[in-house]
């Protein structure tokens, strides 16, 4: 047997559209901030991946010393 409650007149049944529009905002916000996080690990990684196979090239042909130095302007 199935019983039907009535609900009152004055209760929401959900909610209210200002809540769900403050809800996706609130979502769109962190996605947007969690892909620049994403992409900025990423070109990070890129980076230290380049600066790898520079080193590991250099060491391959032979040489000795593959680091760079740096030499402040007089």
């Amino acid at each position: 047997m199935r019983y039907n409650r009535i609900m009152p007149a004055n209760r929401e049944q959900g909610p209210s559209p200002q809540d769900e529009e403050r809800d996706r905002c609130a979502a769109n916000i962190f996605l947007l901030v969690a892909a620049i996080v994403i992409v900025g690990a990423g070109i990070w990684l890129a980076n230290g991946l380049i600066d790898a196979r520079r080193a590991d090239e250099c060491m391959t042909s032979g040489r000795r010393n593959c680091n760079p130095i740096e030499v402040l302007p007089r």
